[in-house]
């Protein structure tokens, strides 16, 4: 850590109300060059208001933000970074149509004369785009790289400007664990630089191994600020939910080998992404599907729901052949699915709430206009339920938080009724209060006799609730653990291929 403690940027007795609502209650926070300064809090805490002050996206209510000393009010963040503040949105950024390149120089392209100086900008992109270890041609547009891969582009995006102080806020939601190192690696050279780096996640595991200091709000307020050294995990999930963690995952109810197969899939082929997959789902379980980024995982699951293209294999729901060829297919098999992607596939964000909830179910409600009393009674029954915390300010999805988006993304599915759950990531950027409730909920699942598909790529939550975990590799299912096997390691040997599949052949051979 630097020893210069000189401030770069600071928030000062920071307001902010949205209409009648106050989110922020005079938070102080100081950014020193040089340091990884962390930002914790639940879902709805402030976190998000008060960067994007800091980043010239929001105008505080009250208080001020100040650079090197100095009292600043900035009108928009274009101004924000030509002092050198720019910041890593959780969610990307990009133009989708444009090029890497052109996104990475997007409103600040590089010219000779009169003409975009394109060798320029390419030769950059290439060397921030190696900083980073992505294999990605500058060439390439957005849409057609995978999330992980525009993480990066966007990351690549921030540090090519002359920056001073970056914020991130959830950097590695998207990445891989080898993308992740990458990542960090970076953040090292950046604090070796003198840039002051603002650092938002819900991986508490990452907070403790990056973090010089640490500011935690709830609900608003500022509720501790300083430095990490001697803080556990523990100490900083009770300081961001307000009470003690101590058992993240219920206890298992225990499966049952001779519980009735709900769906069976066999010999499953999605092309350019699973070779000959085959497992089977008992009534009451939780099957967890690990693997890196890329392995095949989802490409798997939702060529089984009519998501995708397959050419190859058979899926069997209550011991019958079934081809479901669309998501409406799998709602009248009782199968949901809550996808990875909550923004972009799972909620309209610009629409009202009670919209988003009824929208997959909603012909339950149409006798036969919209039954709208039927529909509010419903949605406000699932608000309860589901614990779905709304400002009154709140009129569209857009405007939840990351953990209440999940929430009404977790009502919708379950309002067809499933006896199917299947989860993508159910807690990507979610923080650990709403974490712990919806493992209790998965629990509540299993306990009434719903068999549950779990697809995550955070291992503690494989091991903490699945009851056997199907592991992929490169496109293979290379092995389906269960009891003692489903530990870390047995997990890393079969998600890098070590273990299982062509691997076991190659061996035997």
């Amino acid at each position: 850590m630097s020893q210069e403690r000189s401030t770069v940027l600071e928030a000062r007795g920071i307001d902010r109300a949205f209409g009648g609502n106050q989110v922020l209650f005079g938070v102080d926070m100081a950014l020193h060059p040089g340091e990884v300064h962390a930002l914790l809090g639940e879902n709805g805490a402030g976190k998000s208001t008060l960067v994007k002050i800091l980043a010239g996206y929001l105008p505080p209510s009250g208080g001020e933000v100040r650079v090197d000393g100095e009292p600043r009010r900035f009108r928009g963040s274009g101004e924000a970074e030509a002092e050198g503040i720019v910041m890593i949105h959780q969610e990307l950024a990009l133009a989708e149509q444009l090029t890497v390149e052109e996104n990475i120089f997007l409103g600040r392209e590089l010219r000779r004369g009169p003409f975009l100086d394109r060798r320029a900008m390419r030769e950059r992109c290439r060397e921030a785009l190696a900083e980073l270890e992505t294999r990605v041609d500058p060439r390439t547009r957005v849409k057609e790289l995978s999330t992980s891969d525009q993480q990066m582009v966007e990351i690549a995006k921030a540090v090519t400007r002359d920056v001073r102080v970056l914020i991130m806020d959830e950097p590695t939601a998207s990445l891989t664990e080898h993308e992740v190192e990458v990542l960090f690696a970076l953040v090292d050279r950046l604090r070796q630089r003198g840039v002051a780096i603002l650092y938002i996640s819900h991986k508490l595991r990452e907070i403790e191994r990056i973090a010089d200091r640490v500011t935690v709000l709830r609900d608003g307020h500022l509720i501790d600020s300083g430095p990490m050294a001697g803080r556990s995990k523990e100490e900083l999930a009770r300081l961001m939910v307000g009470r003690e963690i101590t058992e993240m995952y219920p206890e298992r109810t225990p499966a049952t080998d001779d519980a009735p197969l709900v769906m069976e899939a066999y010999d499953i082929v999605v092309p350019g992404a699973v070779r000959r997959a085959s497992f089977t789902l008992r009534r009451g379980e939780v099957l967890g599907f690990g693997g890196v980024v890329g392995a095949g995982r989802t490409a798997l699951i939702e060529s089984l729901l009519g998501l995708r293209p397959r050419t190859g294999g058979e899926v069997r729901r209550n011991g019958r052949p079934v081809r479901l060829r669309h998501l409406r297919d799998a709602v009248r098999e009782r199968i949901a699915y809550l996808t990875e992607d909550r923004k972009g596939k799972g909620l309209v964000l610009n629409m009202g709430l009670r919209p988003n909830f009824t929208l997959l179910n909603l012909r339950a409600y149409c006798r036969p206009l919209i039954d709208r009393r039927r529909e509010e009674q419903a949605f406000q029954e699932a608000v309860e339920r589901f614990d779905i915390r709304l400002r009154t300010s709140v009129r569209s999805a857009g405007e939840l938080s990351g953990g209440n988006q999940q929430k009404l993304l977790l009502a919708k599915v379950m309002s067809i009724d499933p006896e199917i759950v299947i989860i993508n990531e159910p807690t990507r950027g979610i923080d650990v209060g709403t974490k712990q409730e919806i493992y209790r909920f998965i629990r509540e699942l299993t306990d009434a006799g719903r068999s549950v598909i779990l697809i995550s790529s955070e291992m503690p939550e494989l091991i903490g609730l699945a009851h056997r975990v199907a592991v992929m590799c490169a496109g293979e299912l290379t092995g389906i653990l269960e009891g003692e096997q489903i530990n870390e390691q047995e997990i890393m040997q079969y998600a890098s291929g070590i273990k299982g599949g062509e691997a076991d052949e190659r061996r035997r051979a």
